[in-house]
């Protein structure tokens, strides 16, 4: 029995072998000219139309996947930006339960809307490919049945045609021809039916699996806007309960914002504008200098603003006018006398020397300190002034100018006042002066005068 078997299979194969080597002959022959081939120019194009077919069915398929992973990893992303606003929404927050929902609901969604397009689109479209592969082996092997066909047509054409007939092998022929002819005619008939009822199909599958997409898309994205409209009402919510809350930065001055005026706030308190300095002992008190840690006002001062001078003693200062003009002599004899000009209680008096009705002024540099930094002033000659100049202040803070226009200044600065190029221009709260440093240098206005804020300043004189 074994060997029965054995000498069947050998025989299988045997026969199998003569098969492939047939087919390779005629294939040889076709190709050479010297054998007709049997072609189908109808079938050849089904074939073209399945190839492409089965081509933009498997890129298809490949880009649907990709889509799915990015709405996987797009899920994904949600969900930990979702969990990071509710890790930082603090309990006493409004809405801190709204977030919450909305983010249970969000993940829901993502996950219903992928499964949804796994089972709509995807599933469909592995289903319709599924069907090519089976077409496509049934394709090969009319392929090789057609060979066949064509090598026992022309075997028995060929015995049919010899000058010596033998009538046994032409029956036998005639039989394998007629043999070939039918299988190959079976297949040839089932796929001459079925690969454009295929190829016409396309159209149906691509319209059901792109309206089934658009359709879940638009439903998940409307569900998606409400639940991001209820987001944003809920950081509207929390945005009102915390509107009055802002926490100030202490020891931050205050900036004046250009070209913007605050009529509610109110009028502030202003120093007189100082006369020059007579004394010969003019050491301000720590009293009276602001301290490092206090800021300029909130709003910008004017200098428009009107302000009520203490008084001051106009006899001695128009005497020492009078000297600075050269108009009076001083004598070194002369005795120094006291002279109370209207300043506070804590600075020292002023000396005065005179003799006869001609008093002599002794002036010094007066030095103040601010932010525990030792700074001269010298009261400078009207001549050696810009011209226009009005009066002078120092920086009581740093400012970094944020514009071309605007002057930088460092706590100390020195800077002469003078009136603005346009003064309709010119903004509430901000001057127009150069750095004393740099006129004396310069005296060039036109290059280094600048704005600077004169909230962060003090006037001198």
């Amino acid at each position: 029995m074994a060997e029965s078997t054995k000498g069947v299979s050998a025989g299988f194969i045997a026969k199998n072998v003569q098969k492939k080597i047939n087919r390779a002959q005629e294939k040889v022959l076709q190709k050479l000219g010297k054998a007709d081939e049997t072609k189908d120019e109808q079938f050849e194009q089904c074939v073209q139309n399945f190839n492409r077919q089965l081509t933009e069915g498997s890129k298809l398929q490949k880009d649907l996947r990709t889509y799915l992973t990015s709405v996987k990893a797009m899920h994904e992303a949600t969900k930990k930006l979702s969990e990071l606003l509710e890790e930082i929404y603090e309990p006493d927050w409004v809405g801190k339960e709204t977030v919450h929902s909305i983010s249970e609901s969000a993940d829901l969604l993502w996950t219903d809307y992928h499964q949804k397009l796994v089972d709509q689109a995807l599933l469909t479209l592995d289903t319709y490919l599924g069907q090519f592969p089976d077409i496509k082996t049934r394709i090969a092997k009319r392929g090789r049945k057609l060979v066949d066909y064509d090598s026992a047509r022309h075997h028995y054409e060929s015995l049919q045609g010899a000058k010596k007939k033998d009538d046994g092998k032409i029956a036998k022929a005639e039989e394998e021809f007629l043999k070939a002819q039918k299988v190959f005619e079976e297949i040839n008939i089932d796929l001459q039916e079925e690969l454009p009822s295929l190829w016409n199909s396309r159209v149906g599958f691509y319209v059901n699996t792109f309206q089934s997409i658009a359709g879940l898309e638009e439903t998940f994205h409307k569900e998606m806007g409400k639940l991001n409209q209820g987001l944003g009402n809920t950081m509207n919510q929390l945005e009102q309960q915390h509107v009055n809350k802002a926490l100030p930065v202490k020891g931050a001055p205050s900036t004046p914002v250009k070209h913007k005026v605050s009529d509610a706030s109110p009028p502030l308190e202003e120093s007189p504008p100082g006369s020059p300095t007579v004394k010969s002992d003019n050491h301000v008190s720590a009293a009276a200098v602001p301290t490092p840690h206090a800021p300029p006002p909130p709003v910008p001062r004017s200098p428009s603003q009107t302000v009520e001078p203490e008084y001051v003693n106009t006899e001695v200062v128009e005497k020492a006018a009078e000297i600075c003009a050269g108009s009076t002599t001083l004598e070194e004899d002369a005795e120094p006398i006291y002279v109370d000009v209207g300043l506070s209680s804590e600075t020292e008096p002023q000396t005065v020397t005179t003799k006869d009705t001609v008093p002599a002024v002794v002036i010094e540099p007066s030095v103040e300190s601010i932010n525990d930094v030792l700074y001269e002033t010298v009261p400078a000659k009207e001549d050696d002034m810009p011209p226009g100049f009005q009066f002078k202040v120092r920086a009581l803070h740093d400012y970094n100018a944020t514009d071309t226009d605007e002057l930088n200044l460092k706590a100390g600065d020195v800077v002469l006042v003078i009136p603005h190029d346009n003064p309709e221009d010119q903004d509430d709260g901000w001057l127009m002066g150069i750095k004393e440093a740099d006129w004396a240098q310069k005296k060039d206005l036109k290059s280094f005068a600048r704005v600077f804020p004169e909230n962060f300043t003090e006037r001198l004189q």
